[in-house]
């Protein structure tokens, strides 16, 4: 099963507020999911991210694959620095 770190749309119409998850790469955007790891709150100023860093390295140490936006929300919050650091200490 190919694990990818993705949003998961919430909120109401026009006022999108996002779960960052892992889940199996198959499944749909707003579908089943494996695990919730994080917030993600674009429209506060400036917008929020709450993200578990341990949830998350622990999946990407483990093959999973982040989205594009993903991988920005992780380097915002420190979480991709780590994964990096830890690949090169290997």
């Amino acid at each position: 099963m190919a694990v990818k770190l993705r949003l998961m749309r919430m909120g109401k119409t026009k006022q999108p507020t996002y779960r960052v998850v892992a889940a199996d790469s198959r499944s749909p955007r707003d579908g089943r999911f494996i695990e919730i790891l994080g917030t993600y709150e674009p429209r506060q100023d400036p917008s929020r991210v709450n993200i578990d860093g341990d949830k998350a390295l622990g999946y990407l140490r483990n093959g999973a694959q982040p989205t594009d936006r993903v991988k920005k929300l992780l380097t915002q919050t420190g979480t991709w620095a780590a994964f990096e650091e830890g690949k090169r200490s290997s």
